[in-house]
């Protein structure tokens, strides 16, 4: 099973990726008097030794809008903690969104509080570059150019594709988006949050544009399929978590595929489907705050999910990393996971830069009077 297809259907993603900018970490003694807020690259520090004292030194990481069912984030963070113990990882408001995660950056600047680091969809991503400080990893050669911004402002880390999860016990699996205007979905169809704030949400809009005959140049006709959702009674206006599923108060669900398939722990009739025709794929990106309180700690938190350890526990999850195609050719990838991984479709969009804005202002116009 292959990445590419995801990777290549996000070509253009970042329009000033075709700079191609190389990471230049090296091995070597600790530069004297390092700037970690300043360090663009391991090179900065000297090596990766010298980055894991300074973040050691600093003694705190704070992260923001990490659910722990999320794409595997709970073994992710455990792992950080048990292989530094010296750096204590704050865990702030994991259920926020890509929205909130700038707004809460900029009401703790300068505080001790504020998040070291984002985890953010595309679209607020390229509206706060002016919030981010410009890194590249070690492992930045294996990172596909369409999936970084040149200058490492925010970069792709892990991905999937949209998808319909559903109770089966109370539904069929829907065959095509139509279906869920019919009565059987009444009060039962939700969104992984606001798509002008959430990634996951927005993306869900994507797909009901591009499987509704329109394309990612105009978002109108997904607006308009949930405004029909709404007329008909069947959009369920709840932030979709592991309880809502659990409960049974979310029992139709539109998300990435990696977070639908993993609520069969909460719902042993869950299942997940990926819509025939057109499917839209998706990467969230990592980012550090040019205002990091511990600037250190958010480099080494980078380093560390662009590892061949963490790469691979994203696959885990059931998410797609960015690093996959590189890894598969150097022999380091989990091969069994790597192959289980639901079949692509045939036809995949990801929205380039301009029409990530470009949607994100129309949805600012239009969302809240197509759904009331």
């Amino acid at each position: 099973m292959s990445n590419r297809k995801l990777i290549l259907a996000a070509t253009g993603l970042v329009a000033a990726a075709a700079l191609g900018l190389s990471g230049c970490a090296t091995s070597g003694e600790a530069a004297s008097d390092t700037d970690a807020a300043s360090a663009t690259s391991l090179a900065d520090f000297g090596d990766l030794a010298a980055l894991e004292a300074a973040a050691k030194a600093e003694g705190k990481l704070n992260v923001i809008a990490l659910p722990r069912d999320w794409a595997n984030y709970g073994e992710i963070l455990d792992l950080f903690a048990s292989k530094y113990p010296e750096i204590t990882i704050e865990e702030q408001s994991p259920d926020v969104s890509s929205a909130d995660e700038i707004a809460a950056a900029k009401t703790n600047e300068g505080l001790d509080t504020a998040p070291d680091v984002f985890d953010i969809g595309l679209t607020v991503a390229l509206q706060n570059t002016d919030v981010f400080a410009p890194y590249q990893v070690a492992t930045w050669d294996d990172i596909p150019d369409a999936l970084k911004e040149p200058s490492g402002l925010f970069v792709g880390d892990y991905g999937g594709y949209m998808s319909i999860g559903y109770d089966s016990s109370k539904f069929d699996a829907p065959k095509t988006l139509d279906d869920l205007l019919g009565a059987d979905y009444k009060g039962s169809v939700a969104i992984n949050g606001d798509p002008t704030q959430a990634g996951a949400a927005f993306a869900a809009v994507g797909l009901a544009t591009v499987q509704s005959g329109g394309d990612l140049d105009d978002f109108q006709p997904g607006i308009d399929f949930f405004g029909e959702l709404q007329k008909a009674g069947n959009l369920l206006k709840v932030d979709v978590t592991t309880a809502t599923v659990a409960s049974g108060e979310t029992p139709v669900v539109f998300d990435w595929d990696y977070l639908n398939a993993a609520h069969v722990a909460d719902n042993k009739n869950w299942k997940t489907v990926i819509l025939p025709g057109t499917g839209y794929a998706g990467y969230y990106n990592q980012a550090i705050n040019a205002d990091a309180p511990h600037p250190a700690a958010a480099r080494l938190w980078q380093e560390f999910l662009y590892s061949d350890e963490v790469q691979n526990l994203w696959l885990k999850g059931g998410a797609r990393p960015v690093r996959a195609d590189a890894m598969e050719a150097a022999g380091t990838i989990d091969a069994k996971l790597f192959a289980a991984l639901p079949a692509s479709p045939d036809d995949t969009v990801v929205p380039t830069e301009a029409q990530s804005t470009a949607a994100g202002d129309l949805l600012g116009k239009e969302w809240a009077a197509a759904v009331e």
